[in-house]
């Protein structure tokens, strides 16, 4: 079993940046994706980061340019850094793990494991 930690929501500015956090602990995995979904009220969770321990990353194209994922294959931990962040980003942020890789999905059903989430709020 594989436990996923997120750490670093917040309340913040139009404008203003966070960074995300998320480690994974439980078992040992080597080749693997972790990525960030969120999901703003009354809407659909979407896909918003991710990437493989070899080495690729896919953004959500509302994000790109403003958010970037990077990954420490060392510690097991997936960053999510949040720059010129919009209202519209407003969100709990889950943290996600899939550990059969075969290519980077972006749909939950396709992570093995989901974190609790993270509140992010963006202020106008």
């Amino acid at each position: 079993q594989v436990q996923l930690e997120e750490s670093g929501g917040g309340l913040v500015q139009a404008g203003g940046s966070l960074r995300l956090s998320c480690v994974a602990s439980g078992r040992t995995f080597s080749s693997y994706v972790m990525g960030w979904f969120r999901q703003a009220p009354g809407k659909e969770r979407e896909f918003v980061a991710a990437k493989w321990s070899g080495g690729t990353t896919k953004h959500a194209d509302s994000v790109k340019g403003r958010f970037a994922i990077s990954l420490d294959n060392a510690k097991k931990r997936v960053y999510l850094q949040m720059d010129s962040l919009k209202p519209e980003d407003t969100a709990v942020y889950y943290c996600a793990l899939d550990l059969n890789f075969s290519t980077i999905g972006t749909m939950t059903t396709e992570y093995d494991y989901l974190g609790q989430g993270t509140q992010v709020t963006v202020s106008s």
